[in-house]
């Protein structure tokens, strides 16, 4: 049996052209069997996992199978294809790899970019989905829209564009407008778009594409009549004719993604689908979506959030704000040096009595340097509690100081999220 790991870690990983060519290839030789599935894409900057998870857990409650295509993974690749929250196993996802090698590898030999690991992925997971016989795939895009693989869905149910910041801007453009266009991608033709508004020029770009593909916008404005309120374990809100909705998962941000989701039930309700309102209640109650604001250990109390961007680390900051200001804060921060960490620092500093640590995460080739990283924040802040450690380190001096009005927060980066929960296990 192939080991999956190591086989993914190996494929090719580097940027395509801006074209869907690839993916086409590879579901043509098996006749675009996806044309007869039934899709919601999602895509964003920030909260399109969040999104996700909350439609396929309202899908769950209501007893419809569910396949789930998700990026990244944060300790298997497995995760990235689910159904009904039940993960591929190594030997089934094996055998598609080897069935469907001899296509791949004539791929290859006849092109210069070679089938990538996103490309392989999406291609298992549809033949997966396929043959399981699921109701609905929620599939996440990868990066932009326009030109993930994903996009390969001529007729989604339901597209989902959460919101749109600066994130891969080497590929998606330089300009907010530009990665509008790029998530736009994903806006078909005589089909639905749920869009949470944004600035005048966003929402405009969204309602041309909308009109160009005869796509009908539901356009969510931002309500302040929402009935809001808040308390450590839930937050409440109404939706349109739901009212007091109980959603588990912390921040306004995740109100705005509850919105987006139950417009999302609204549209398939009116598709001909079934969904209940007692599923909708149950299904926000009750998500999970871990590495987002997710405890992973009370005492001491370690949170992890994924934080990676400038619009996620503004909205943790203010799920800070409301949940433990009046805690003692120590951050400790992990970035790709891909990302744009100086901006990220600049924003994490604005937290002026908290305490940091730097680590060059978990791959020096791939992180900004802990040195790097204080050598940046000394620039933007008088705060002298800087402190430079290895990620392990830091996690394990958390246990020889417990304090139960101390809140540890490990931001800056999904990837850490295995490496940190086990260090954690060990130090239990």
């Amino acid at each position: 049996m192939i080991d999956i790991q190591q086989y993914f870690d190996n494929m090719y990983r580097g940027s395509k052209n801006q074209s869907l060519q690839t993916i086409k290839y590879l579901l043509g030789k098996y006749d675009n069997f996806h044309k007869n599935m039934k899709f919601i894409h999602v895509a964003g900057t920030n909260g399109k996992g969040s999104c996700v998870e909350i439609i396929n857990n309202i899908l769950l409650k209501q007893e419809y199978k569910v396949g789930k295509f998700i990026s990244p993974h944060l300790i298997r690749y497995n995760e990235r294809i689910v159904v009904n929250n039940k993960e591929i196993t190594d030997k089934e996802m094996s055998d598609l790899i080897q069935e469907i090698e001899p296509i791949m590898n004539e791929y290859n030999k006849n092109n210069d970019l070679k089938v990538s690991y996103f490309e392989l992925l999406l291609l298992i997971a549809l033949l997966y989905f396929d043959r399981k016989k699921v109701d609905f795939v929620i599939l996440e895009a990868g990066l932009g829209g326009l030109y993930d693989a994903t996009n390969i869905i001529e007729k989604p149910l339901v597209s989902v564009i959460t919101s749109i910041g600066y994130d891969h801007i080497a590929l998606l453009g330089n300009t907010l407008e530009e990665i509008t266009n790029q998530k736009a991608g994903i806006i078909k033709e005589d089909s639905n778009t749920i869009f949470f508004e944004q600035t005048e020029k966003i929402n405009k770009i969204i309602k041309d594409k909308c009109i160009e593909k005869n796509n009908k916008l539901h356009l969510i404005k931002r309500d302040k009549d929402q009935n809001y309120r808040y308390d450590l374990k839930y937050q409440y809100f109404d939706y349109k004719e739901y009212e007091n909705l109980e959603l588990i998962l912390k921040g306004e941000k995740q109100i705005q993604n509850a919105g987006l989701c139950v417009e999302c039930m609204k549209i398939l309700n009116k598709l001909g689908f079934n969904i209940s309102e007692k599923s909708v209640r149950e299904g926000l109650k009750t998500v999970i979506h871990k590495a987002r604001m997710e405890t992973l250990n009370q005492n001491p109390l370690i949170i992890f959030d994924g934080a990676h961007n400038t619009v996620a680390i503004e909205n943790l900051q203010s799920n800070i704000n409301k949940y433990y200001k009046d805690y003692n804060r120590i951050y400790i921060v992990s970035i790709l040096g891909r990302k744009d960490y100086k901006k990220i620092l600049e924003l994490l500093l604005k937290d002026k009595e908290a305490k940091f640590v730097f680590t060059s995460g978990i791959n020096y080739k791939k992180y900004a340097t802990k040195e790097q990283l204080y050598n940046e924040a000394i620039k933007h802040t008088n705060n002298t509690n800087l402190y430079m450690k290895n990620l392990n380190e830091a996690i394990e001096d958390l246990f020889k100081e417990k304090d139960k009005k101390t809140v540890n927060f490990v931001v800056g980066s999904l990837y850490t999220y295995e490496y940190v929960t086990e260090t954690i296990e060990k130090q239990k």
